[in-house]
């Protein structure tokens, strides 16, 4: 079977973010993610930082350290790929789409939908800060009754 873009994207933010599948799935955002990166950089950009991924992920085969060096190399350090792949890492980290830099945007044109923006209502509280940091979005995601009364989990190290 065929994969598709979209799970394409998936496959590349499992790589760029270290959460696996499901949990990214299990935000409820990825089709909205998927579709506002495609609609902010157009269906042209996003088919090739995927065919870039495809590249990274064949030469680094089941050899995950060596995915790393070759995603910095290829991905993250392309002057046009770079800034909207960390713009991915941020969208599912904090929900956040921020404006491209203006030196991509000379580079490589401005796009009308490329402002700074909330995904979605649901982005803040779906972000992957939260089980990163683990700690839950103030004012939104209780922690659970009684919970206040033993000491936070948060390790230090």
């Amino acid at each position: 079977m065929a994969s598709t873009p979209f799970d394409e994207f998936l496959a590349l933010s499992v790589v760029l973010t270290g959460y696996s599948r499901v949990r990214l799935v299990g935000t409820g955002q990825a089709p909205l993610y998927f579709s506002t990166v495609s609609g902010v950089v157009g269906e042209a950009t996003v088919h090739e930082l995927l065919q870039a991924f495809t590249r990274v992920r064949d030469g680094a085969a089941a050899d995950e350290a060596a995915m790393e060096p070759l995603l910095r190399a290829d991905i993250l350090s392309d002057d046009k790929l770079g800034p909207v792949a960390r713009n991915v890492i941020k969208l599912w980290f904090v929900g956040v789409w921020y404006q491209l830099p203006p030196e991509w945007r000379e580079a490589y044109g401005v796009r009308e939908k490329d402002v700074t923006f909330v995904a979605s209502p649901a982005a803040y509280t779906e972000g992957l800060l939260w089980p990163t940091i683990d700690a839950n979005p103030s004012g939104a995601k209780g922690p659970g009754y009684g919970t206040w009364a033993l000491p936070p989990k948060i390790s230090v190290t």
